[in-house]
């Protein structure tokens, strides 16, 4: 069973269906998974805390209060770290919105946000409610954002009548979240992305660097672990908050990046180059720093720091290459001859002189190359859906690589 062994956080939030939680908790104990329960407010009026501290054989969290008092003063921290998968049931249109939007105002929604790991959302309300538009723009949000959402059954409603809205029965829950388990592509594959800029040191304090944020990077490694891959992220100079359910190797010189390149690219079976690294560094820098007053002018001298794609392209044994073009002029023509100067199963190329998808931009637009075959354009959109359109093509890469 795909559930055996993992750690897995119930949510449980105030619609009439949380009575059929106690069971689905069973199912899953049945399982042989490990289960904490995590309540909101009004959940506890429908069913009560201790019935779901009885079948999970763990106490439930129900607010900040009640935790701190058992010593756990960051619960929801603590919970979202601890957890392989998140579920939450029923979830209403109260937290469904909670979620899309960021909103984290109580122990539930607070730990939700603070999940990185696997998340699936078994809605439960009246039809009218699922039909809302804004419920749905909420739901479409979450799927884009890589949560499992279920389609609720149509049957009976609490109203007395029948609609769409209804929570599926509990084994019908754990089928599906079973399938949504073995239905990842990178289960098995080990993925080593790098994300962020280099920077190369003038003097103790000053550095040459770059604009890079790290956030397609980051969106590549979250997305692949999303799906079910080991990886492991190499962050340079990074605006964004790093992931915490994955490996993460800190580094800042281009030299720093190589030798983490060499220790880990041979035990990967993917390496996503998406890091902005630095084509120069400092050939002699300073040890102390250089004094403005008594220098009018610096004279500094650049030496050239080895092609990286190059070089694994010419150390690699059966592995994928992804490698990045950032370019701000004849974008094709220059991510072709990256294409065909490395020895790489796939370069993305992106305009970084646009504001709109350039540095530090929460989108990005751009083209997919691969040898032997055209362009692959790709609209400007967020640079989550923008990784996972570059997963999928290093999906059919895998598939091809194993037939």
């Amino acid at each position: 069973m795909a559930l055996e062994g993992k750690k897995i956080a119930v949510y449980v939030t105030g619609g009439i269906a949380s009575y059929k939680v106690a069971s689905f908790v069973r199912l899953l104990i049945k399982a042989k998974a490990e289960v904490r329960v995590a309540m909101t407010t009004a959940a506890t009026n429908f069913i009560s805390p201790l019935t779901m501290a009885t079948v999970s054989k763990n106490p439930v969290l129900t607010n900040f209060n009640n935790a701190e008092q058992r010593g756990e003063f960051i619960p929801h921290i603590e919970i979202a770290r601890w957890a392989d998968l998140s579920i939450v049931i029923p979830a209403t249109a109260d937290i469904i919105g909670k979620m899309a939007n960021g909103i984290a105002d109580d122990l539930v929604s607070s730990a939700l946000t603070a999940t990185a790991k696997n998340k699936f959302i078994v809605p439960a309300m009246n039809d009218e409610m699922w039909d809302n538009p804004a419920v749905q723009r909420n739901v479409h949000q979450l799927k884009i954002d890589g949560i499992h959402v279920m389609e609720p059954a149509t049957g009976f409603l609490a109203e007395g009548y029948a609609g769409k809205g209804r929570m599926p029965e509990p084994q019908q829950v754990l089928d599906w979240i079973g399938n949504q388990m073995n239905d990842q592509p990178f289960r098995g594959i080990k993925v080593l992305v790098t994300a962020g800029g280099t920077q190369e040191p003038i003097d103790p304090v000053r550095f040459i660097g770059n604009r890079s944020s790290g956030k397609m990077g980051i969106a590549l490694a979250e997305n692949a672990a999303l799906q079910g891959a080991d990886v492991t992220l190499i962050a340079g100079m990074v605006t964004v908050d790093l992931p915490t359910n994955i490996k993460v190797i800190r580094i800042q010189t281009f030299a720093e990046l190589q030798t983490k390149l060499m220790e880990e690219f041979p035990q990967n079976d993917v390496l996503i180059m998406a890091a902005a690294v630095s084509d120069y560094h400092v050939e002699q820098s300073d040890d102390q720093k250089i004094k403005a007053d008594a220098n009018q002018q610096v004279q500094l001298t650049l030496k050239r720091n080895p092609n990286l794609l190059r070089m694994l392209g010419n150390q690699k044994h059966r592995q994928i290459l992804v490698g990045f073009a950032a370019e701000t002029d004849h974008l094709l023509q220059n991510a072709t001859t990256e294409l065909e100067d490395k020895k790489v199963e796939m370069i993305v190329a992106n305009d970084v002189s646009r504001n709109d998808i350039g540095f530090g931009s929460d989108q990005n637009a751009g083209y997919i190359l691969q040898p032997h075959r055209e362009p692959i354009k790709v609209a400007k959109a967020s640079k989550k859906v923008f990784a996972q359109k570059i997963l999928n093509e290093i999906q059919k890469l895998i598939r091809k690589e194993e037939g």
